[in-house]
């Protein structure tokens, strides 16, 4: 089942200053250095270069339309999904809180994410 993506918190960064928040941010969620590499390898160049990028990282949303089925049971689950959007201007957006997770014992880690357009405006900068 579809759950369009939730904006209701997050964080509203700077091209300029995404790639520090990035690492911050998906160190505090548990992910390691290499896997932290990985997602930015893939995201920072999409996002490094706009005004400013509006972003929420969609745990719970996504957690329970993407269910896993993993064995064995994994000790410590870090499942990241990041919704972000370029914008034009800052925009003043609730804080996100996010959980803090200790890796323990076998690790799953899944990362992903997805730019959201707004389709009537055809990809251009809010």
């Amino acid at each position: 089942m579809y759950r369009p993506m939730d904006f209701s918190t997050g964080f509203c960064v700077a091209g300029k200053d995404v790639e520090e928040f990035l690492q911050d941010k998906l160190s505090y969620m548990g992910m390691n250095e290499k896997e932290i590499n990985d997602f930015m390898v893939y995201w920072l160049p999409q996002m490094q270069d706009n005004s400013y990028n509006i972003i929420s990282f969609q745990k719970n949303n996504y957690v329970e339309t993407a269910v896993l089925d993993v064995t064995p049971v994994p000790d410590t689950s870090i499942r990241v999904f990041m919704a972000w959007k370029k914008s034009a201007n800052k925009v003043d957006i609730k804080t996100q809180q996010l959980d803090k997770v200790e890796r323990k014992g076998f690790t799953l880690v899944e990362w992903g994410g997805g730019e959201v357009m707004d389709k009537y405006k055809e990809n251009k900068l809010e």
